[in-house]
């Protein structure tokens, strides 16, 4: 896939999933607006991925629409388009239902759907105006497709951004913008890799023998916002070696 003069903003990309997709952006000829809130972080993801090709930092608020306009914005001010969007930034506030509370309740739908909400539209009504249009991404999870306990707001939060994807089919087709989600599942990262036995509890109850590798949820997100996959749209693909298909508890969970 060649992303050759592409300009590209992933946000939630400081690590992780996120990180491994600018990474492979840049790699692939794009150039890449990074965005995490955590600056330090950022910066030095950024600093990274320069090894490999044009990548630059933007931390903030991927969640707070201000930021959203200026970011948008400054990818136009810079390269004069905005071919690809990756709305990847997210928080996972576990609690059981019966008490779950307004505010952890509020955050996680501020976060992974206002953030993602409103920069598709910042980005959209940008792309609009390019004759070749553009391609968007929402970060969605399995968890939008089969129940785990303790994660409600934030399962809901994802199942949503899927019917989102298939909602701006409506509104975005005819500017030849694709809108698209891809779902992931247990996936080893920097994160995951601090809960206790996250891998081998995964190993045993996913098919294909392992959890994801960043590498796999970021090469299923590079072929959807490429032109090979231009007339895709409206869709979610799971990317969870088959756990969904037999959809066996992790320990512990009942």
């Amino acid at each position: 896939m060649n992303f050759k003069n592409k300009v590209a903003i992933v946000t939630g990309a400081g690590q992780g999933i996120g990180f491994e997709i600018c990474r492979l952006l840049a790699a692939n000829g794009a150039t890449v607006l990074l965005n995490d809130l955590n600056t330090q972080l950022a910066e030095s993801a950024a600093l990274q991925i320069k090894a490999e090709g044009a990548c630059v930092a933007f931390p903030g608020d991927a969640s707070n629409v201000a930021f959203i306009n200026k970011m948008v914005d400054a990818a136009i001010d810079a390269y004069g388009h905005l071919d690809i969007v990756i709305a990847n930034a997210g928080i996972t506030l576990y609690g059981d239902f019966a008490t779950y509370s307004q505010e952890s309740f509020f955050k996680v739908l501020h976060v992974n759907l206002g953030g993602s909400f409103f920069l598709a539209q910042a980005a959209s009504n940008k792309m609009k105006l390019q004759p070749n249009g553009g391609a968007i991404l929402f970060t969605s999870s399995v968890v939008g497709h089969q129940a785990l306990k303790s994660l409600a707001a934030y399962a809901m939060t994802k199942a949503a951004l899927e019917m989102l994807a298939k909602n701006l089919v409506i509104e975005l087709s005819q500017h030849k913008i694709n809108v698209n989600t891809i779902a992931p599942g247990a996936t080893l990262t920097e994160r995951t890799m601090e809960e206790k036995d996250y891998e081998r509890v995964w190993s045993e109850i996913t098919p294909m023998g392992r959890p994801a590798y960043v590498s796999d949820i970021a090469n299923t997100a590079l072929f959807l916002v490429s032109e090979e996959a231009k007339h895709i749209t409206g869709q979610s693909l799971i990317v969870d070696g088959g756990w969904t298909s037999v959809s066996a508890l992790p320990s512990g969970i009942k």
